[in-house]
């Protein structure tokens, strides 16, 4: 199954670099920016977490615990969130960051590899959704209209780029979808945030 996961995400993978590609003139991301990684659920499907545990075992002892002493202390903060009164669903730190880097890259979710990009919100192809990082001048800022939470043809054309930005239909429940998954010979299985993965293995 992991094998037949690994074939789907090479396939996806280099759809998603061609997306990259195409709106490069947009995108800022780089090394050392580790922004999509610092607040968030970070959906994951249980192939996906199989993937990446298999990369927590990859690592050198010292970055091993430290992901590990990372996944104690927000499984811990997640603990005492739940008892507050907040609504708001509980987010965190991804574990595998170190020094603003992924330390599991070949490992990691489908999340993280769109991340960047416009999609489409799912039943709604018109409306793109924008990443954060324009709101914080990284990716799409040049041409995001802040006032109309929208990408401003305006602002494109006085860019005079020849690639207009665009949004991909790449959207997570876009990527799990289980047809595709039976096309390639394995199941995606359950979806939970990604640190409910290791809560469930500490049980």
């Amino acid at each position: 199954m992991l094998n037949n996961y690994l074939l789907y995400l090479g396939f996806i993978t280099n759809k998603i670099q061609k997306y990259f590609d195409e709106q490069k003139d947009y995108i800022k991301c780089s090394k050392g920016c580790a922004k999509c990684c610092e607040h968030a659920q970070f959906p994951y499907s249980e192939i996906e977490f199989k993937l990446i545990f298999e990369g927590l075992k990859s690592l050198e002892p010292e970055e091993h615990k430290t992901v590990v002493d990372n996944i104690n202390q927000i499984i811990k903060d997640r603990a005492e969130f739940l008892k507050s009164p907040s609504k708001e669903p509980f987010r965190y730190k991804c574990p595998f960051l170190i020094n603003n880097e992924c330390s599991v890259y070949y490992y990691r979710g489908l999340v993280c590899r769109t991340f960047g990009l416009m999609t489409f919100i799912p039943d709604s192809p018109k409306t793109p959704r924008i990443p954060f990082c324009a709101y914080e001048g990284l990716n799409f800022s040049e041409v995001l209209d802040k006032k109309q939470n929208n990408i401003s043809d305006e602002k494109f054309s006085q860019l005079g780029y020849k690639e207009e930005p665009k949004a991909y239909n790449i959207d997570y429940s876009t990527l799990i979808n289980e047809e595709i998954a039976n096309g390639f010979g394995f199941r995606f299985g359950n979806i939970k945030p990604l640190i409910e993965w290791f809560i469930k293995d500490n049980n």
